[in-house]
């Protein structure tokens, strides 16, 4: 091109024409290169097709990373995507079986106790113990030896007053799961749960509801009773002054003055604990019922008495051997005379998850503290073991026996359980009109069936229970005014007025009714009025321990907060082998998968844990 023609150009066209100097071959230079970048390592940020990037050791092996995947670094310098690990695929530790010879395995060998579960949403909620279901299959083959209550080593008039008092009229007597595994082990006959040492022996039964605990361990205690009784060298002395003075007396020669009091005046051998006023009139009336067969002197002490009666109770000149009461009356008397408990020998603490909570602790702890220097059986029972309880037990006593049935924390498969879903129509988030929705529905079924005799129907009774206090009244009163028949059962309530509830209640005689007509009652002005079915509204005041033997049907108003009261609530039904059902109201802002699984868990009988 001329030399005029390039001053015509741009420059950078002059660039483009301009003759290259560079060398005619590129690929020696760029084999150099390529070689070179292959000895040198590759850049951090980089993916290497190495399987370790790290620096080769002295030897030429090359170390293991510091950490798999760990921290929030560790995922850099990879040649495979490994994502988040999972813990069951963390490398194991060594045991430290393998490095001391022991036998015992590590604790990062074992499984975890949730793994065999299967629940999900009630990992959230769990509060109680767990039992291996191991342990509970080795229960099982020790149950078989104990077939009747005549292979118990008992007194022949603690069996007499069992069999004619308390057992009357059943046939084919069978005693309990926890009756078979406690009273053995109480009274010392071989087990595999029978103490093996002197001194003090503790014992922790642990039963599903209505399994029967209170004779589990009011028989053994009133036998040892007895048996201290006749070794007791000042009983037997007052009893034979007693007898002298009545032979004179019979003779006609003097008429008798005999006003000595009775050596066990105010100093009672066996002390049961128990958490309410209900409570202590149902144990209270086991106990008495035994007592006339059996001879011995028993009291309920509870706030339904007055100070007069109290006191005439405990200080009777013809003595006292058992007490039933509740933790404050009984700490306060024997903050005023200690003594109380100078001789008690068989402690025992009913609904032990109860007393030994926030509310009752200091008052319990109080009286087993003064109790235990003369105490020889220390019982505790409980249809739960929360972990709380399972802990403190666990420290404050370390050789407690545990006896726990095969069904504990399972409801029992008889109860069968649904579900109403009350933000679906027609209810649409109304819990009050599901809960009348429900009863009613009760009641049409009762009034298909006859009872015993024509033109009659059984009454059912049914129990409500929601998670607050405030909620009781309002919920009764508007239960009313659907002409159900209902009454609120709560803290505030009389203690009379509670006794009287649930009298009808904790009966097992059916009460029935004339069958109810067809149309609307003669002045009911159009209302409805459903008269076959009784309702009790209550806290969780009417879920514990209470015999509700007449109650087939239980309401969940609310959902339990957790599994204790799931087991104590659905508890209420079908005991001593009867038959029930349990509804739950389901709302929008409600645990569903909770009771999904507490659904399934029934079905299957498995523990709620």
């Amino acid at each position: 091109m001329a030399p005029r023609t390039m001053g015509l150009l741009c420059p950078f066209c002059r660039l483009a024409t301009r003759p290259s100097t560079a060398p005619t071959s590129l690929q020696p230079i760029t084999q150099r290169f390529a070689s070179q970048y292959a000895r040198t390592k590759a850049p951090r940020m980089v993916l290497s097709d190495r399987k370790h990037v790290a620096r080769p050791s002295k030897d030429g092996t090359r170390k293991p990373p510091r950490r798999l995947v760990e921290g929030p670094f560790g995922g850099m310098n990879q040649t495979q995507f490994r994502g988040r690990p999972e813990p069951s695929r963390r490398p194991a530790t060594k045991s430290r079986s393998s490095t001391t010879g022991s036998s015992k395995p590590d604790k990062s060998d074992r499984p975890h106790k949730n793994e065999r579960a299967g629940f999900k949403a009630l990992k959230m909620q769990r509060s109680l113990t767990d039992i291996s279901y191991h342990k509970r299959s080795q229960i099982k083959d020790e149950m078989l030896s104990y077939e009747s209550f005549d292979q118990f080593d008992l007194l022949p008039s603690v069996k007499t007053g069992l069999y004619e008092d308390l057992l009357k009229g059943m046939v084919n007597v069978k005693p309990t799961p926890v009756q078979r595994l406690a009273i053995p082990a109480i009274l010392g006959q071989p087990s595999r749960f029978t103490p093996h040492s002197d001194g003090r022996h503790e014992f922790l039964l642990a039963a599903e509801t209505g399994s029967g605990k209170t004779l589990a361990y009011l028989l053994p205690a009133i036998h040892a009773l007895k048996l201290a009784e006749a070794k007791d060298p000042d009983i037997q002395a007052y009893k034979k002054r007693v007898e002298e003075e009545r032979a004179k007396e019979k003779d006609g020669r003097v008429k008798s003055k005999f006003d000595e009091p009775h050596p066990t005046m105010a100093r009672p051998k066996v002390v049961v604990l128990v958490p309410s006023a209900e409570l202590v009139d149902q144990v209270g009336a086991v106990a008495k019922r035994l007592s006339h067969a059996v001879k011995f002197r028993s009291e309920k002490l509870s706030g339904k008495q007055n100070a007069e009666v109290i006191e005439r109770n405990i200080y009777s000149p013809r003595g006292v051997d058992v007490i039933v009461s509740t933790p404050q009356l009984l700490a306060s008397i024997a903050d005023s005379d200690p003594n109380v408990l100078s001789r008690v020998s068989h402690l025992i603490i009913d609904e032990a998850d109860s007393l030994f909570d926030r509310s009752f602790a200091p008052l319990t702890i109080d009286i087993v503290n003064k109790a235990l220097p003369s105490v020889e059986k220390f019982v505790c029972c409980s249809a739960t073991i929360p972990r709380g309880l399972d802990k403190f037990l666990a420290n404050q006593f370390p050789d407690m026996v545990r006896i726990t049935t095969p069904n504990l924390h399972a409801v029992p498969r008889r109860v069968q359980l649904g579900v109403i879903d009350v933000s679906k129509d027609p209810y649409r988030d109304n819990k009050d009109l599901a809960a009348a929705d429900a009863i009613y529905t009760i009641g049409r079924e009762s009034s298909k069936h006859e009872g015993l005799e024509d033109g009659e129907v059984d009454v059912r009774r049914v129990l409500v229970f929601v998670n607050e206090r405030e909620s009781v009244q309002p919920l009764a009163e508007y239960l009313q005014s659907k002409g159900i028949d209902a009454i609120a059962l709560h803290r505030d309530t009389a203690a009379e007025r509670q006794t009287a509830m649930l009298a009808s209640f904790t009966t097992a005689e059916p009460m029935t009714m004339a069958a109810p007509p067809a149309q609307e009652e003669p002045g009911s002005k159009g209302r409805r009025r459903l008269s076959n079915v009784k309702v009790i509204v209550a806290t969780d005041l009417a879920s514990r321990g209470i015999d509700t033997l007449a109650v087939r049907h239980v309401i969940l108003y609310d959902v339990p907060h957790t599994t204790i009261d799931f087991i104590h609530r659905l508890g209420r039904a079908g005991r001593m082998g009867r038959r029930g059902r349990g509804i739950v109201l389901a709302g929008r802002k409600d645990r569903k998968d909770v009771i999904a699984e507490v659904k399934r868990a029934m079905f299957m009988g498995q523990a709620l844990i």
